[in-house]
C-alpha cells in the first residue's frame, strides 16, 4: 500500500468517526467536544466524506442535523466496520495478555550470539510477561528429556517426532583472506587445495566436515580435509581463523557475509564448490498442544529471522566477492 493510499484511508477513517459521533450526538458541537476537536473540523470531515462518496449523508440546519436515508444506511454499515476493528484490537490485546511464562530455548553458540540474542529485546517488548532461558550449546539436545520448549537447529535435519518450522537454507562457501591468497595463490580447481592450508571443522562428536564439489557433468565429489593446518569445532571461529590469514575455510554464508562485503574475506572456487543441503529450523514437540507462550515465541522468531538479510543472501550475488 503506497503512502498516498494510506493517507487517503487515514482521512476517511477520521471522517467516518466524525460522522458517527455527530449522528449520535445530534450536533457538530457535541461531536466536537467528544472528539476534542473543533466543530468546524467535524463539519469539514463530514463534507469531505460526502464528497468522496458522492452522496449527502446529513441534512443540516442552524439548530440541528438529521440523517438522510442514505446516511442512515451508511451509519449502520460503518458501525459494523468500527465494531469489527475494535473486536480485532481487543483480540490482539487479549492474546498479548495471555502470552506469559518461561520459555526455554536451545540453540548453537554461534547462532545464539549472532542471531537469537539481538532479537530478544524485541520479543520481550512485545510480550512483557515472557521470561527467556537460552542455552547456547553446539551439542544436540533432547527437547523432551531436557525440558526445552523449542530448539533452533542447523544442518541436515532428519525426520523425527518433532515439529520443524523452516527458517532458511544454510549455504556453505569457501573463503580466505586477501593476504593469505596473495601469499599462497588462488586455487583454480579442487585438487589445488592439497597444496593449500585448510581450516577444517570437527564436530563435538569427532567427525570432520567434508567439502563437496560439483563437476561440469553434474557429478559430486568430496574432499576430506584430513590434512588441514587448523581444525576448529566452532563455525564462527573458523571465520576468525580465515581473517587471521590461517588458510581457506568452509563456512556458512551468514557467518561470512559481513566480512565479504567489507573486503576482509574473498570467496574461492565458488563456481565448483557445492553449497550443500543444510537448513536452519525451529523445532518443538507438539503442534496441537503448543502453549501460547511457545507459539508466540516461535511465530515472532520466524518473522524476524525472515527479515535477517544475512540468513537469506542469494548465492548468485556472491560472484562479486570472488578472489
Amino acid at each position: 500500500m503506497n503512502l498516498e493510499v494510506r493517507m487517503e484511508l487515514s482521512k476517511h477513517v477520521r471522517a467516518i468517526v466524525s460522522f458517527i459521533e455527530a449522528a449520535d450526538a445530534g450536533s457538530f458541537a457535541e461531536a466536537a467536544r467528544s472528539l476534542d476537536i473543533s466543530a468546524a473540523a467535524i463539519s469539514k470531515n463530514i463534507a469531505g466524506l460526502e464528497h468522496a462518496l458522492g452522496i449527502r449523508l446529513m441534512n443540516r440546519t442552524t439548530r440541528k442535523i438529521s440523517l438522510t436515508e442514505e446516511g442512515s444506511s451508511f451509519l449502520h454499515q460503518v458501525r459494523i466496520a468500527i465494531e469489527a476493528l475494535e473486536s480485532a484490537a481487543d483480540s490482539v490485546m487479549a492474546q498479548k495478555s495471555d502470552v506469559q511464562g518461561h520459555v526455554r530455548i536451545a540453540t548453537s553458540a554461534a547462532f545464539g550470539r549472532e542471531q537469537l540474542l539481538p532479537v530478544l529485546p524485541g520479543l520481550q517488548k512485545r510480550y512483557p510477561g515472557l521470561t527467556i532461558e537460552a542455552d547456547f550449546d553446539d551439542r544436540m539436545t533432547d527437547l523432551v528429556r531436557d525440558g526445552y520448549d523449542l530448539a533452533i537447529r542447523g544442518g541436515r535435519i532428519v525426520d523425527s517426532s518433532l515439529i520443524s518450522r523452516p527458517v532458511c537454507h544454510l549455504s556453505m562457501i569457501l573463503v580466505a583472506s586477501p593476504a593469505y591468497l596473495a601469499e599462497y595463490g588462488v586455487p583454480k580447481a579442487p585438487d589445488n587445495l592439497r597444496q593449500h592450508r585448510l581450516i577444517a571443522r570437527r564436530f563435538l562428536g569427532g567427525k570432520v566436515t567434508s567439502w563437496g564439489f560439483k563437476a561440469p557433468d553434474g557429478s559430486l565429489s568430496t574432499l576430506e580435509p584430513e590434512f588441514a593446518a587448523v581444525t576448529i569445532s566452532a563455525p564462527e571461529a573458523q571465520v576468525q581463523a580465515a581473517l587471521l590469514d590461517l588458510g581457506i575455510a568452509q563456512v556458512g554464508v551468514h557467518h561470512a557475509i559481513d566480512y565479504l562485503k567489507s573486503g576482509l574475506l574473498k570467496t574461492v572456487l565458488s563456481d565448483q564448490h557445492d553449497p550443500g543441503s543444510y537448513e536452519m529450523v525451529i523445532q518443538y514437540p507438539h503442534r496441537a498442544l503448543i502453549a501460547p507462550r511457545v507459539k508466540a515465541t516461535v511465530d515472532y522468531l520466524l518473522d524476524v529471522f525472515r527479515s535477517d538479510a544475512r540468513l537469506h543472501f542469494p548465492l548468485s550475488q556472491l560472484t562479486e566477492f570472488a578472489a
